[in-house]
């Protein structure tokens, strides 16, 4: 959609030793965790949980909503070993497609890229600094400006990732804003796009948020004692939704907080999958809701129904 991940960014990784990266033993949650859902016990403690849940996870740009995947996932994982790679790349992409998304064909432009590092700041710092405006568009709206970027560089922390949403009109399926570069091929004075709305709502907005590309950046001497299939988890996670890396999940059950206790966490748990479901499988939002407010609380919404769903059926099956 006219952004694309520069090759010398993926390059300046690919310049770091291969053999970097090992998977940990799995190991084994201590006896007596209590997860969330199994404290829940009525609506009104479940509605406010999942809003503070929300509230917690979600980070879209200023002034902009939550994005989701709309072209076709490609995830391209680089400076580790081939068979880590494959596996992290089919796990991410098989919750993709659980999700509804399109995977892209063997060989595709990466829009997902995940870039092991001995230093992941350094490695983060020199992809900036040589590229900027591959983080930086140009634009407002498309990104969380430059004090998140500024953590994205230098933050202490074993996984980073900084994505790049653009608005885009639902009925054409084009960039809603002017890029840098678009210009009328006449006169070639500045152009912006031509929006023609076909119902007009307070509620709701034909143009919606997507994702552009992802770029995550994971440090190997900072995994601890994380095995293979929950950093491959925690990596889908950040990967498929924008997702604040200082948000306090602490008192949930999510694989956000695998990097504080990993023997508590397995992977992706129903927080996390709730969530996701809500925001790739809410028909016509939380994304075409026309303020980010409205969408928080659209998520939220949908995500107190299916938990509510799932306990009914619990309790039926129970029976």
């Amino acid at each position: 959609m006219g952004i694309s991940l520069t090759a010398a960014a993926l390059a300046a990784a690919l310049t770091l030793p291969q053999e970097a990266a090992a998977a940990a033993p799995p190991q084994e949650p201590p006896a007596g965790t209590v997860r969330l859902e199994d404290v829940v016990v009525d609506h009104r403690r479940l509605g406010d949980a999942v809003r503070d849940f929300v509230g917690e996870v979600g980070a879209p740009p200023r002034r902009r909503g939550l994005a989701r995947w709309q072209d076709a996932l490609c995830v391209g994982v680089v400076n580790v070993r081939r068979d880590i790679g494959q596996a992290l790349a089919d796990r991410i992409s098989r919750i993709g497609l659980d999700l509804g998304l399109e995977i892209a064909e063997p060989g595709c432009d990466a829009n997902v890229l995940i870039v092991f590092a001995e230093d992941g700041a350094a490695l983060a710092d020199a992809m900036v600094a040589e590229h900027r405006r591959a983080f930086r568009i140009g634009i407002g709206g498309v990104d969380r400006g430059n004090p998140a970027l500024r953590a994205f560089r230098t933050a202490d922390r074993p996984v980073r990732w900084w994505h790049v949403s653009v608005p885009v009109d639902s009925e054409s399926g084009k960039i809603a804003v002017r890029m840098p570069g678009d210009v009328d091929p006449v006169t070639g004075n500045p152009v912006a796009p031509r929006i023609f709305v076909f119902a007009a709502s307070r509620l709701t907005s034909q143009i919606r948020d997507e994702f552009n590309k992802a770029v995550i950046v994971v440090d190997v001497d900072d995994l601890g004692g994380v095995n293979l299939a929950q950093l491959a988890d925690y990596l889908a996670f950040v990967s498929l939704a924008q997702v604040d890396p200082d948000g306090d999940t602490s008192s949930f059950d999510t694989v956000l907080n695998l990097f504080d206790n990993p023997a508590a966490v397995d992977g992706l748990t129903e927080w996390d999958r709730t969530y996701l479901t809500s925001l790739y499988r809410v028909a016509g939002g939380p994304v075409r809701r026309i303020n980010p407010h409205a969408q928080a609380t659209t998520m939220a919404n949908d995500m107190a129904r299916r938990w509510r769903a799932q306990q009914t059926t619990a309790e039926t099956e129970s029976d």
